[in-house]
């Protein structure tokens, strides 16, 4: 165990000066979510919400400590078949680090350098449970061992491991955190532009300020964050590119963030939501949003749109942790308001939604269209790249679907009879909702009365004033989208394009 915790904290050091992402345990964590099959990570979505990230590290580091328990046993007989053991598990975070898919060769030295310190650690260590050699009485050549290992030695050699490991990994988080601080203060000293396309106020009427309704625009500590990252990328915005090329890019652009700021900076409120989103289920926000039109850029580029010609039908955004997000031509540039955001509720983004640049496009699940910590736009086809999603089975394209959700009254909530308001929120971004209505127990449905609408890219709220009768009962809901389309009662989970079916709450009334 000491010697996995020396791997550890040098392994942090050496990481602070490589990258903090080529850390053992984020590596093989990275590994470990590229080659996870759809239906486990939507099991872990499901059940840990934002928490997986931190479940699948904990699980790695239990993992670790059992595997340094069984190598701690087999070094007290075998010296050196432990420390080889050792050697080998670094190996395999070596591995794991430089086959991410933004991996260099570099990437290996924290888990090369973290294996080869322990494997040294353990080799001492055990060498200290052998029994002590005993001065010989006068008279005899050879000394004496008896059954005993030498205590005090094993003691002093394991406080020192382990106090040199945690300065070790003290100094990794001091490091990390002074290379690190050059993006925090252009975060920090960032002041958003005024745009000259400013949002329209939210309308009265567009919030119902019901108890137990999500608010209109939800604040970014609430907004949810679902991503590969086990390391949040914090990018310094003086240093920030993108790089605009590919298939039918007459013109290569290569933007720093000063070049965005100098163009025009519209502001949108639009509704963002995950494919894994189960019927019901809280991984859905909206926000308003700043930035530029992507689709300024991509023409400036010289990229035409299918419809016009172009030979690209996807857009294939990276982002600087290697993850790729492909999203269709035609739809950014049909005239909706696809943007590079800049800002998130008034303020620069937080770095856990993609400071300082990601995309948003409004009417898109975000597997293909959100691209946080964006540095790269490279135009292609469908038919020759498949993104880091669609390799594990989602669909290549994926409009979000109409979806309404009951906010209030919770499941298994116990109100009282009488006058109850049944409340939630509708969402078909790009279509706008036009009708929400629930039934009560498989009976007529009933229409409720919806918030005024802001725009069609962001959801609405609605209300139905319940006469509630004492008893169980079941509630359910249901949207029709802009173009008069309701939403289907089937269930269908999330894979491979979005969740289908009616939300339903239980509840007892008094």
């Amino acid at each position: 165990m000491i010697a996995g915790f020396c791997a550890l904290a040098v392994a942090e050091l050496a990481s602070a000066v490589v990258r903090p992402e080529a850390g053992p345990v984020a590596a093989v964590g990275g590994a470990v979510i590229d080659r996870t099959p759809p239906a486990v990570k939507d099991f872990a979505v499901r059940h840990f919400g934002t928490a997986d990230k931190l479940v699948l590290q904990l699980g790695i580091l239990a993992l670790l400590a059992v595997f340094a328990v069984a190598v701690g046993i087999l070094a007290s007989r075998h010296r050196r078949l432990g420390s080889a053991a050792v050697l080998v598990f670094g190996v395999v975070g070596a591995v794991a680090a430089v086959g991410r898919p933004e991996g260099s060769p570099a990437d290996a030295l924290p888990s090369v350098l973290g294996a080869v310190v322990a494997a040294g650690v353990l080799f001492l260590l055990a060498g200290r449970l052998g029994p002590v050699l005993r001065p010989s009485p006068p008279g005899v050549r050879d000394g004496q061992r008896d059954g005993a290992f030498d205590r005090r030695g094993f003691v002093v050699a394991a406080t020192a491991a382990a106090a040199a490991s945690a300065g070790a990994g003290f100094l990794g988080r001091r490091l990390t955190s002074s290379v690190q601080a050059g993006a925090a203060a252009s975060r920090r000293d960032l002041v958003l532009p005024v745009p000259e396309s400013p949002a329209p106020a939210v309308p009265p009427g567009a919030d119902l300020r019901i108890r137990g309704l999500s608010s209109f625009i939800t604040p970014n500590k609430s907004f949810y964050r679902v991503d590969t990252a086990l390391v949040v990328p914090r990018v310094d915005a003086d240093s920030w590119r993108l790089r605009i090329h590919g298939r039918g890019v007459a013109r290569p652009l290569t933007v720093s963030f000063q070049d965005l700021l100098g163009r025009e900076i519209i502001e949108r409120d639009i509704t963002l939501a995950c494919v894994s989103n189960e019927v019901g289920g809280p991984y859905v926000g909206n926000a308003r949003w700043i930035g530029v039109r992507l689709a300024d850029l991509l023409r400036e580029a010289g990229v035409k749109p299918p419809s016009r010609g172009g030979p690209a039908d996807q857009i294939v955004a990276r982002s600087v942790d290697g993850m790729t997000i492909g999203t269709p031509v035609e739809t950014v540039m049909d005239g909706r308001d696809a943007i590079l955001a800049l800002g998130m509720n008034g303020e620069p983004l937080p770095f856990a939604h993609g400071f300082p640049v990601r995309m948003v496009v409004p009417g898109l699940y975000g597997y293909v269209s959100a691209c946080k910590w964006i540095k790269d736009i490279e135009l292609t086809t469908f038919a020759s790249y498949d993104a880091y999603w669609v390799e594990r089975s989602w669909s290549r394209q994926a409009p979000v679907k109409t979806e309404s959700r009951i906010d209030t009254p919770r499941p298994f909530a116990s109100p009282k009879s009488g006058i109850v308001p049944v409340a939630g929120v509708a969402w078909a971004q790009h279509r706008g909702i036009s009708r929400v209505e629930v039934r009560v127990d498989g009976g007529a449905w009933h229409p409720a009365r919806l918030a005024t609408q802001d725009n069609r890219d962001t959801w609405r709220q609605w209300v139905w004033e319940w006469p509630a009768t004492s008893g169980p009962h079941t509630l359910e809901v249901r949207a029709t989208d802009g173009t008069g389309a309701t939403q289907t009662g089937e269930r269908v989970g999330t894979v491979p394009n979005g969740a289908t079916g009616w939300h339903s709450v239980v509840v007892d009334v008094s």
